[in-house]
């Protein structure tokens, strides 16, 4: 999960190959991103680990060189947006009205 999130985040370098730019146009979308973290979910990573993951990409110094680059923290933001409004759409209750 970590390995898709930080490789989504980071995008592609100024300096591609036409095959790194096929595999990217192929598997590189937020789709697809979305897709693997929610088949890690279903494989025993739990979400307090992904937002735990997000928090510490925004945070941490490890992370740093993601932060510096230009567009990595608006997918950061695209994907926290996206992870944490489907959760909290799955955690409220339904109400149905007949």
């Amino acid at each position: 999960m970590e390995k898709t999130i930080i490789k989504y985040i980071k995008g592609l370098p100024e300096n591609a190959t036409a095959w790194e730019k096929r595999q990217h146009r192929r598997y590189g979308g937020i789709t697809r991103v979305c897709r693997q973290i929610n088949y890690d979910i279903k494989h025993g990573v739990t979400n307090e680990q992904v937002l735990e993951l997000l928090e510490a990409i925004k945070t941490d110094s490890t992370y740093l060189y993601l932060r510096t680059e230009v567009d990595s923290m608006d997918r950061l933001a695209e994907i926290e947006g996206l992870f944490v409004n489907a959760t909290q759409t799955v955690a409220s209750p339904r109400f149905i009205v007949e």
